[in-house]
């Protein structure tokens, strides 16, 4: 028997977008599941935009009150896709009202912020989830299963990268993101919270790090109305960005691992370079999210010379099988989302977590606070351990 699942989606952006089709879209792809999203409400504070939401997907509500659904009864699970400075405020109460909860990273400003969440959310005894959307790619999956196996030896260093250029125009509006108090961290907590999950998840835990931040475009244009996505404010009143456009940090690990994670949100000429490279005593192992079904594989005994492979993800990596027949055959961005979404429908059915959880939001948050530290005092200093 399938129960039907109300759902609510806050905040409706481009990733509340991206969540309510994955909603619609998950049961495709995953038609054993126990449960059957239905789109009950929608909440976005925007005039009109939770209103164009219900017609075009079908909600059956639309309100510009988040409270309105913490309220709602029949709502059971609740995507939190708001800016970073609601995440806290709107994730512990979603939780302490008994709902289910799917948020974006990085679940608040600070660490204290995603404990909070994360503590409200095992104090109700609800199922949360965060999207870290890249370790759910079935070829980041190969990736971490063939480190584990020791396929390319004992790891020794990695490279990780995040390199965008949605900052790097000058007419860039100043959105909430540029903000210490809406947005927080600035490039830290939008993609190096990325990075740092996929160096937890691929390599364990960070002990250690120093890093070095920078902001490379320090004034922008102040829009004249409400904005979505990334857009310019030409002409605008110009005002500071207050947080930082790019971070450069080495890393240790527990392992006895090195690392290096770069993250830069004004890189002219780089769109979504993320990836990372992961060297071994006897191999390694390479993977870019622009080809993100393919990954470089280097393994052998000949360690000098030794050639490096493409290889396919397919249907025995991670959840290839669930959208395609074989190896070859491309998945893309929305797939790893409605991965994230039959991860988290599976989390509430069976009461046990599946896929990047609230406490790997906290692990994540504590990298970047650390980061935010190391930056400012210019040395190393440590990662608090779980």
């Amino acid at each position: 028997m399938v129960d039907t699942l109300g759902v609510a989606v806050v905040g409706f952006g481009w990733m509340g977008r991206v969540h309510t089709r994955a909603y619609a879209r998950v049961r495709h792809h995953y038609p054993h599941l126990p449960l059957r999203p239905e789109l009950v409400t929608v909440a976005e504070e925007v005039p009109g935009r939770a209103e164009e939401a219900a017609a075009q997907f079908g909600f059956a509500r639309a309100t510009r009150d988040w409270r309105e659904v913490a309220a709602d009864p029949r709502v059971r699970a609740v995507s939190v896709t708001a800016p970073n400075h609601l995440h806290r405020e709107i994730g512990v109460a979603m939780a302490e009202a008994g709902k289910h909860l799917w948020i974006e990273k990085p679940v608040g400003l600070t660490a204290a912020d995603a404990r909070a969440v994360a503590d409200a959310v095992a104090a109700a005894g609800v199922q949360g989830a965060v999207g870290f959307n890249y370790r759910n790619a079935p070829a980041v999956e190969a990736a971490r299963d063939l480190i584990a196996s020791g396929g390319i030896g004992t790891v020794t260093h990695v490279r990780i990268r995040l390199f965008s250029d949605y900052a790097a125009h000058p007419d860039g509006a100043l959105a909430w993101r540029y903000e210490r108090r809406r947005g927080g961290s600035g490039v830290l907590g939008d993609l190096a919270s990325h990075g740092a999950d996929l160096a937890r998840f691929l390599l364990g835990e960070i002990t250690s790090l120093v890093a070095d931040t920078a902001v490379f475009v320090p004034w922008r244009a102040r829009p004249a109305g409400a904005t979505a996505g990334h857009a310019l404010a030409p002409g605008g009143e110009p005002g500071r960005v207050e947080n930082e456009d790019y971070v450069g940090c080495l890393l240790r690990f527990a392992s006895g691992a090195r690392g290096v994670l770069e993250a830069c949100r004004t890189s002219v000429g780089e769109q979504n370079n993320y990836g990372f490279e992961v060297h071994g005593t006897r191999g390694a192992v390479f993977w870019d999210f622009r080809r993100m079904n393919e990954l470089g594989v280097s393994r052998g005994t000949t360690y000098q010379d030794q050639p490096v492979s493409t290889v396919q993800a397919g249907p025995g990596d991670g959840e290839f099988a669930a959208f395609q027949p074989g190896a070859g055959n491309a998945m893309g961005y929305d797939d790893l989302k409605v991965i994230e979404a039959g991860r988290f429908l599976r989390s509430i059915a069976e009461g046990i977590p599946y896929g990047a959880t609230l406490q790997d939001a906290v692990r994540s948050a504590a990298v970047l606070d650390a980061m935010a530290r190391s930056s400012q005092s210019e040395t190393w200093v440590d990662v608090p351990a779980p």
